[in-house]
């Protein structure tokens, strides 16, 4: 990671032009955030851990060299040679070789159902092995121990932790604070043993057997070592380079090793005998050795060290001197078991200023505090004020006057709140997307969002500019605003609407979204708001490039008898269509003439067919693999539970359209991560993630609930459906709306699952209501001679369009389209 970040400040800066640059991976993959490694285990895969694509270094003239480990180094020629056997020039070196896994001297900690946890080839081979087995420990209690047990929990199987200390993440928690972490991971179902000093462990067959020094034992079927790290220093010992205390090699605050010509970066490199594990510190490595190479002045000092992440669902954060080791140190602490949160402040010995801190449960108030720490800033005599709840509200709280603009607010890009600012100003930023887009603030593991929000929201306020959240000139409301009004007051017609709470006539931007409102809320059948909607929906189908239509009937999961098969083909096979399948798994046909559409489904109703709905902003598919059904590697029945989620949702109607998924185990085949709504069965029930969105911008779904029931699945997407309807602005998938809602995933929990706005029985009645409204639109149509009347071409006649024209392609029909000159 710290090689991929010194190369992109490279490509930024002055010295790009001074140098060729070649690069020496050990590993056959480009870089990839090593930091969300577990991401393998629950869907993700190495592409979308993958930091620069190979193409990004070829634009940037690097010779990025793969599975080229290298081996030895020739200061006095200095080349470098490869495990090729190639040798490598060099004018400069940059040592950026990271760590490995430190594995403890215990007898029978190798072989067969050992392994370490450290990259994608390690999470392979545990993926693998942990197919068949039932248990697993892992050695170390530490961020990469807790990291590594999720990692198996996600594999099914059951976990201890075997930890030597007495505590949980001894270097950053104190014992109130791990013993509530400790609390929560048990009831997660993952076993802990403290102060467990591992004599031997032995091996009996395919079992691992610990023996502890207090007489104890352990039997698992699999060991993962993550007991810490060790720098990958051994070519730069060979090569005679000063090595630090604890290994790595030795750096002035220039980041230059004991030769002049050389620098280390990262988990390799020692300064004052400490090695930084962090993504921060080694980030400001790189961006000291890019100064130190165009003749800067930057230096690395003592790193300011915090850490801020979710350790199985569980928020975890700490910062400066959190275990108060410095002296006189005063501490303040808020510890609520009822909500299971625990807070601490450590102040220094005047009690004026904060000088450390600790969250577990809670981080809401972690970022600012920890930025008062930075700065010194003054705090109120009552120091314990600041960690109740709601002192530090984003979005308009507490003010930021307090943060001086020299302050990190990214510690991954080390931007301040005045280059923040300073964009803002000068580019006219106005949104979140735009503030990250120019600055890079928030890319990172994106723990500062909320004060980019926050100094976002007070410079536009300062500028006295205000988001106009207006649907249109006729309506002085936001959608959002629409939607409950017409909930509140039963409105059910545009008309209505437009008389009560608008003005004019309307125009072509409020018709089409209100009356998708209107379907939203109400889940009316769509052409009885004729004249408003958009001309997919006007005609039940999607108009095509030369005028036709297509005809999608649906198919819950895909599922599809042989009997229905065949009338399916007669139809396309009598109005001469082109049929393909889709990537929903349906089957879509288009070339159908306006006219005809009435014909075509009045056969396909006849069948048992149902309106697809693959126009509007509607539900599209669940998509699904076969599951446990019929596949041998399937845990639990996607098929089924594919098809009733299609069938509860089937006409549903949102501010976008909706796609979900089923995948029948861990290997994802129905891509339930992309989608708006998507589960993966589990063996004991489904982990459920949402707002996954595939199209221009990809965004993987977010973790909502894990090992759910069926009947909880089906809660959780009813609730969170409804929560997005209500407030979500126009046009605005699932994936934008969850990164815009303030407290993102973490809120959504709150109220779908916790009901902490006490609104989930409102949130349940509304998808009932929406579910037992439903009918197909296809088949109302067909009952209603006015509605039948308006599937024509021409007003004034039965003729149809001559202008539309097909030809042959492949043994089907293809759009003729006329030549443009």
């Amino acid at each position: 990671m710290v090689s991929a970040k010194f190369l992109e400040l490279l490509s930024l800066s002055e010295a790009r032009d001074l140098y060729t640059v070649e690069i020496l991976s050990a590993e056959p993959t480009p870089a990839y955030d090593r930091v969300h490694l577990s991401g393998l285990f629950s869907g993700q895969g190495e592409k979308d851990l993958e930091l620069f694509s190979p193409a990004w270094y070829k634009e940037n003239n690097y010779d990025l060299h793969l599975g080229e480990e290298a081996v030895s180094l020739d200061r006095a020629n200095k080349t470098v040679t490869a495990s090729s056997g190639k040798n490598y020039k060099y004018d400069k070196l940059i040592f950026a070789t990271g760590s490995a896994p430190f594995v403890p001297p215990l007898e029978g900690l190798t072989g067969d159902g050992i392994f370490t946890y450290r990259d994608f080839t390690d999470v392979e081979k545990i993926k693998t092995f942990g197919k068949s087995k039932k248990t697993a420990a892992v050695i170390g209690g530490g961020l990469l121990g807790l990291e590594a047990a999720k990692a198996l929990k996600d594999l099914g199987l059951g976990t201890t932790v075997v930890e030597m200390a007495p505590r949980l993440m001894p270097r950053q928690l104190d014992e109130s604070a791990a013993g509530l972490l400790l609390s929560e991971i048990e009831t997660l179902g993952i076993k802990v043993r403290l102060n467990s000093h591992t004599e031997q462990l032995a091996h009996s067959s395919a079992v691992k057997s610990f023996i502890f020094k207090d007489g104890g034992f352990l039997d698992v079927d699999m060991v993962v070592v993550s007991a810490g790290i060790k720098a990958n220093d051994q070519v730069a010992k060979s090569a005679d380079l000063k090595l630090g205390a604890r290994g790595g090699l030795d750096v002035t605050p220039n980041m230059v090793t004991s030769d002049p010509d050389i620098l280390a970066i990262g988990e390799v490199a020692s300064f004052e005998g400490q090695i930084q594990g962090l993504v921060a510190p080694a980030y400001e490595m790189a961006r000291v050795a890019i100064e130190t190479l165009t003749g800067g002045e930057r230096i690395y000092g003592h790193p300011y060290l915090s850490t801020k992440l979710k350790l199985l669902g569980i928020e975890v954060a700490s910062f400066g001197d959190a275990l108060a080791e410095t002296k006189d140190a005063q501490v303040v602490s808020l510890a609520n078991q009822q909500a299971k949160t625990y807070k601490k402040l450590v102040l220094d010995a005047t009690g004026s200023a904060i000088i450390g801190g600790i969250f577990v449960g809670d981080t809401a108030q972690y970022f600012r505090l920890m930025q008062m720490s930075q700065t010194g800033a003054a705090i109120p005599e009552d120091a314990a004020s600041l960690l109740v709840p709601g002192s530090f509200q984003s979005g308009g709280g507490t003010s930021l006057a307090f943060i001086p603009n020299t302050a990190v607010i990214c510690n991954c890009e080390n931007i301040t709140k005045g280059q923040l600012i300073e964009a803002i100003q000068k580019e006219g930023i106005t949104e979140i997307s735009e503030l990250k887009a120019k600055t890079k603030c928030g890319t990172g593991c994106g723990g500062c969002q909320p004060m980019m929000v926050d100094i976002l929201a007070e410079q536009l306020e300062a500028q006295g500019i205000e988001r106009n959240t207006d649907l249109c000139e006729h309506f002085s409301y936001s959608r959002t605003e629409l939607f409950g009004l017409a909930k509140k007051e039963n409105i059910t017609t545009y008309a209505a609407l437009l008389q009560k709470h608008g003005t004019g006539k309307g125009c072509e931007i409020c018709k089409p979204v209100i009356a998708n409102l209107l379907a939203s809320a109400w889940n009316l059948p769509v052409l009885e708001q004729q004249n408003i909607q958009d001309t997919n929906d006007s005609f039940l189908a999607n108009i095509q490039k030369n005028g036709s239509y297509s005809v999608i009937p649906r198919m819950p999961g895909g599922e599809i008898t042989p009997k229905a098969l065949i009338e399916l083909g007669k139809v396309a096979d009598e109005f001469g269509l082109f049929v393909k399948l889709t990537g929903g798994e349906r089957v879509a046909m288009f070339g159908a003439r306006l006219d005809d559409l009435p014909k075509i489904w009045a056969k396909l109703v006849a069948a048992g067919y149902e309106s697809g709905h693959a126009y509007g902003k509607s539900l599209r598919t669940v998509k699904s693999c076969v599951g446990s059904t019929w596949c041998p590697l399937g845990v639990g029945n996607s098929l089924d539970m594919a098809v009733t989620l299609e069938n509860r949702y089937k006409g549903l109607r949102g501010p976008h359209k909706i796609k979900g998924a089923a995948s029948g185990c861990m290997r994802e085949c129905a891509e339930a991560q992309s989608k708006d709504f998507g589960v993966i069965a589990t063996e004991k029930g489904w982990n459920l993630f949402v707002s996954g969105n595939g199209g221009i911008i990809p965004q993987h779904g977010q973790l909502l609930a894990t090992d759910a029931t069926k009947e909880e699945v089906l809660k959780y997407v009813d609730r969170f459906l409804i929560y997005y309807f209500r407030t979500s602005d126009k046009v605005t998938r699932t994936s934008t709306w969850i990164n815009q809602l303030e407290g993102g995933i973490e809120h959504l929990k709150e109220v779908i699952i916790n009901d902490s706005l006490g609104i989930a029985h409102e949130l349940d009645k509304d998808m009932q209501n929406l579910v037992d409204q439903y009918k197909c639109e296809w088949k109302l149509a067909l009952e209603s001679p006015e509605k039948l009347a308006t599937f024509k071409t021409f007003l004034n006649t039965d003729l149809q369009d001559d202008s539309i024209k097909f030809e042959e392609s492949r043994g089907q029909k293809k759009p003729l389209m006329a030549a443009i000159v």
